[in-house]
């Protein structure tokens, strides 16, 4: 299985919190034998959306390849004013251009969803989340991971092992989910 970690957060500190579940998760899917690949706003060069343009910029050519080429995603993001991050909507945004493949968008993707803040309200950003890739047509799994941030690391530094567990739970779901092995059209 190709599985995508979407990273919406600028965060480039290799310490960080999205990089920090991002590795955890890229590393608990690989040792179970899937094919991953991270994908971090951040580095990649999403110009802002805009389907005028005469010619598709590259890198948005390449970042709808990766996204629908993958089995299954895990999107990531912090809290950003209710929401996921204006630069991670973007992103989504410009798979408008896969509207005419067959399938379209990210039809039966099976895609997880994890968001972080600082308060207890980071299930808004899953809301959020949830609501544009249903509008792509993928499924998302009905478990979520909203993330106090300040419980998501253990007194020593590392991930508080409460919340290792339910990125490992996650993981499984996401390699058994049958939307994202047997349901492609």
């Amino acid at each position: 299985m190709n599985v995508l970690i979407f990273n919406g957060a600028l965060e480039k500190r290799n310490t960080g919190t999205s990089k920090t579940i991002s590795n955890y998760f890229h590393n608990r899917l690989t040792d179970a034998g899937a094919v991953v690949t991270k994908f971090n706003l951040a580095d990649a060069g999403i110009p802002f959306f805009d389907l005028s343009l005469v010619n598709i910029p590259q890198s948005v050519k390449i970042m709808t390849g990766i996204f629908t080429e993958a089995d299954a995603h895990i999107w990531l993001t912090p809290l950003y004013h209710g929401g996921m991050t204006g630069i991670m909507k973007n992103c989504l945004d410009w798979l408008e251009i896969s509207s005419k493949a067959n399938p379209p968008y990210l039809t039966n993707k099976t895609v997880g969803l994890v968001c972080w803040a600082s308060g207890g309200h980071a299930m808004q950003g899953i809301n959020a989340m949830d609501a544009v890739a249903k509008s792509l047509r993928a499924w998302t799994l009905p478990y979520t991971i909203p993330v106090v941030r300040n419980d998501l690391f253990h007194t020593d530094g590392n991930l508080h092992p409460l919340y290792k567990e339910k990125f490992n739970l996650m993981s499984r779901l996401l390699l058994e989910s049958s939307h994202s092995i047997s349901a492609r059209p």
